[in-house]
């Protein structure tokens, strides 16, 4: 029950956050997105471009802070396929000065 309130209590953000098997904290794009009301996700793919650019512009390297990764998703009546996503990390480490020249933007 109390787990429930605090739950009730915190913001969308933090009741969507995840965390990894390291402990690191992290967003899905696409979970993020509908909290943002994206109705298409690859709308969404353009704001991430701007994150990835305001990442390099800020010297720390986008690699270590949105990752690819293959996740299921639902597709209807329960059904799940594979689609790529994206993990949105939210702390920035010391050790990201070095930026990534390489860096690609998403594809569509």
């Amino acid at each position: 029950m109390s787990n429930e309130l605090d739950k009730k209590s915190q913001t969308i953000f933090e009741q969507i956050k995840r965390i990894d098997e390291n402990g690191n904290e992290y967003w899905t794009a696409r979970e993020f997105s509908k909290v943002l009301e994206y109705t298409d996700y690859r709308n969404f793919k353009f704001v991430v471009n701007k994150a990835i650019e305001a990442c390099k512009n800020s010297g720390h390297q986008p690699d270590n802070h949105i990752v690819e990764f293959n996740d299921m998703i639902e597709v209807g009546k329960g059904a799940k396929r594979p689609a790529k996503n994206l993990k949105l990390e939210r702390k920035v480490k010391p050790s990201d000065k070095n930026i990534s020249k390489n860096h690609n933007k998403l594809s569509e």
